[in-house]
This record gives C-alpha cells, sequence and structure tokens, in this order.
C-alpha cells in the first residue's frame, strides 16, 4: 500500500530548462540546443548538482573553451532565466494528494546554492514533509546511497513508497531500491496514472 509519495523537482514540480537562458541568449533554437549538447551538457551541469562549485565547474570549462568564456559564465549568472516556472497544476495535485492522507517528500538533483535561490518562490514545496537535495548530501540520483538517505531521514519504507520522476535512469534507481515508481509527463497524465496503475483517487 502506498502511503508516501516522493517527488522529483525539476521537469516535475519546477519547469527548468537551460534552453530557456540560451534561446534568448543566442537568439536562435539549433544554436542553443547545439551550446547544451556540446559545450555547457547535462553531463557538466550534474557536476554542480553533486555539489561541485559553480565557480570551479565553470573555471574549468571555460579554461577547455575560452572562445564560449561569456556563453559559459551565464549558466551562472543568468541561472534564474533556466527557471521558467511551476508546472502547471501540480500544486492542487499535491494539496489532493496531503488532503487524501499521503505523505509527500522531495529527492531531487540540483545543487544547493541554485535551489535555495528559488525554493520560497514555490508554494507546491511546501506540501512536503521533507527533501533531500543531491547538491546538499554530495551524492546524485540514481546513486543508490541518496535514496537511502531519504529512507533513513524520513523513516520511509520503499515498499510504501511512490517515486515520480521524469528521467528513466532515475527511476531505475527507485525501482532498485525497493520504490515504486511513475514516469511524470504532465500533470493530466499524472493524475491519470495514479488512478489506472495505483488506484489512487484524488
Amino acid at each position: 500500500m502506498i502511503r508516501n509519495i516522493v517527488f522529483d523537482f525539476g521537469g516535475v514540480l519546477i519547469d527548468w530548462n537551460p534552453l530557456y537562458l540560451y534561446r534568448t541568449y543566442f537568439g536562435d533554437e539549433e544554436q542553443a540546443r547545439w551550446f547544451i549538447d556540446n559545450i555547457c551538457t547535462m553531463e557538466w551541469n550534474v557536476k554542480m548538482d553533486a555539489g561541485k562549485p559553480f565557480a570551479e565547474n565553470i573555471a574549468e570549462l571555460t579554461a577547455k573553451y575560452p572562445e564560449w568564456s561569456e556563453a559559459i559564465a551565464i549558466y551562472d549568472t543568468r541561472w534564474k532565466e533556466m527557471v521558467g516556472g511551476p508546472i502547471a497544476g501540480m500544486l492542487e495535485i499535491a494539496q489532493r494528494l496531503k488532503a487524501a492522507g499521503y505523505h509527500l517528500f522531495g529527492l531531487s538533483n540540483w545543487s544547493w546554492c541554485k535551489f535555495s535561490s528559488i525554493m520560497h518562490d514555490y508554494p507546491v514545496l511546501d506540501e512536503l514533509e521533507g527533501r533531500v537535495i543531491s547538491g546538499q548530501e554530495y551524492v546524485i540520483k540514481p546513486d543508490p546511497r541518496i535514496y537511502q538517505i531519504l529512507f533513513q531521514r524520513y523513516h520511509l519504507i520503499p515498499e510504501e513508497s511512490l517515486f515520480v520522476d521524469d528521467n528513466p535512469a532515475n527511476l531505475e534507481g527507485g525501482r532498485r531500491a525497493g520504490m515504486q515508481t511513475l514516469q511524470f509527463t504532465d500533470a493530466q497524465h499524472f493524475v491519470a496514472d495514479l488512478r489506472s496503475t495505483f488506484g489512487i483517487e484524488i
């Protein structure tokens, strides 16, 4: 029986995408995508999610690609332009789940310095009983250790916990840790999947 619902943040509760910044910066969709795929990549970003300081990571990348120094620098200085706002409908859904008696938690890969700068802007986060942020723990999903931190800190039974993420690799990590999982696409499908797969009516 599911008692706990554990949410990823980026792409599930909060709309985060570097394209929002780099479309504006370059004025060109194709060039923005190329830059994210080849220079400021997700693999590079993950190092900061795991706790590496932005300044250090940016300095190393700038030394490697000095011709892109300005574009690399704004990954830090204009970071908030990557945040598109709340995922539509998720605040209301979280409130309904909470009212129905489910315990809500967060488990997210995020740089702590950046997450802490926006977390008070999102009321959906106030619905959570607790959260584990990779940048504070220096370990990221899908490393098994971060799921264990969540279980131990909040005394959760994995089999009673549903993990909601948009990243299949992170969901696989949750399954290996003993959780039930659901891949998120949007709020409407999330509610339908809760009902059809887990029998959760809200």
